[in-house]
């Protein structure tokens, strides 16, 4: 496979590859149930640190 061949694959086949990444995180972010784990998490940051 030359670098022309490559970048032919890349072209097509890569960007369909990453917009399939792309959905299936954001489908498993936004999938029924998950919303209390991530509000749990956005929390994180502000809660007080009592161990310092």
């Amino acid at each position: 496979m030359d670098y022309e061949q490559f970048r032919h694959f890349a072209d097509s086949w890569g960007l369909v590859y990453l917009v399939v990444i792309f959905v299936l995180a954001v489908l498993f972010v936004f999938r029924p149930g998950a919303k209390d784990r991530y509000e749990r998490y956005a929390e994180i940051p502000l809660k007080k640190d009592d161990q310092a």
